[in-house]
């Protein structure tokens, strides 16, 4: 694993990219859920529409919300076990090792 060098500004952009795409598709995902979860809740009141497909848009709605909340607490949890592990150097020494 290459390490940024922090004290220039090539290395800082390297650094917060590197930062930006762990746990990228978790966290999407439950963004995307989240943000339709709360667009269905709002549905019936907002546009007056009170059956989506033959299902309720409050249930569907709740679904996703509670399906998107797990993946946002799961991108946080990888990306702080990511960073614990490149500041103690163990990610890399598995990578040697594996």
């Amino acid at each position: 694993m290459k390490y940024s060098d922090l004290s220039t500004k090539a290395g800082r952009k390297a650094h917060r990219h590197e930062m930006r795409m762990i746990a990228v598709r978790p966290r999407r995902w439950g963004l995307w859920l989240l943000t339709a979860g709360f667009l269905l809740l709002l549905a019936p009141s907002a546009l007056d529409m009170h059956s989506l497909v033959g299902l309720w848009p409050p249930m569907l709605g709740a679904i996703c919300a509670l399906l998107g909340a797990p993946l946002l607490v799961a991108s946080v949890v990888l990306k702080r076990r990511y960073v614990q592990q490149r500041r103690t150097g163990r990610a890399m020494l598995g990578r040697v090792r594996g």
